[in-house]
């Protein structure tokens, strides 16, 4: 069966860039100034309110992988073992290449995908016009089409949820978070024009999903 794994990161947009009634919409709740910053970190979460930065690629069997980033140049290069090929260019850039290789994969593997990262980038194509290739929102239950890892290890939410960092460092895997970066640093890198650390980053967490499906696939998988 061929396979690919992907994460994404996402930036929200500033509060100020929404019209007024929008802004009073999304503060309708916020009644102090604790709750206003609680909003503006979780338009990172959003869709319709934030864009993805980068999309990275992992293909577990032939162990190479592509990563796709918005940054101010158009720009490509390799990583050092040659295992990851980077490539700049728009938000739109990025999903149209994305939709291009889905479907070449019989299955796709993620860490919270179904509950992130496919809804955000069906509908953050869907509002940029880009044209979608594949179902990212499979029957559930059928992890030989989509298998997210945080469903497989919570069995389908019945316990706990934990971050991927934390299910790293519990199953003894390096987890991309010992390098210093986190998701909640990506306001910070992109106004630093640190475009190709958000990508590295974003490989990073790909092939620590990697590790992890492996654990899974040995020691939890059952059909």
């Amino acid at each position: 069966m061929s396979r690919i794994i992907f994460d994404i990161e996402t930036l929200g947009f500033p509060l100020e860039s929404f019209d007024q009634e929008t802004q009073t919409y999304l503060l309708r709740f916020a009644d102090n100034e604790d709750k206003i910053e609680d909003v503006k970190k979780n338009l990172n979460l959003h869709p319709l309110t934030a864009q993805i930065l980068c999309v990275a690629l992992y293909n577990p069997d032939t162990k190479k992988g592509k990563v796709f980033y918005q940054s101010e140049n158009n720009e490509e290069y390799f990583s050092e073992d040659k295992n990851c090929h980077y490539v700049s260019g728009s938000e739109e850039f990025i999903l149209q290449s994305f939709w291009d290789i889905i479907p070449k994969y019989e299955q796709f593997i993620t860490f919270n995908g179904r509950s992130f990262d496919c809804p955000f980038i069906m509908l953050r194509s869907a509002k940029l016009g880009v044209q979608t290739s594949r179902n990212l929102m499979p029957y559930r239950y059928d992890s030989e089409i989509h298998c997210d890892l945080l469903e497989q290890l919570t069995f389908y939410q019945v316990t706990r949820r934990f971050s991927l960092d934390f299910y790293c460092k519990s199953f003894g895997i390096e987890s991309p978070k010992t390098k210093g970066i986190t998701g909640l640093d990506m306001r910070k890198l992109f106004d630093a024009k640190r475009f190709r650390d958000i990508a590295e980053y974003c490989f990073g967490d790909v092939l620590a999903t990697a590790e992890l499906h492996k654990r899974w696939n040995e020691f939890l998988k059952f059909h």
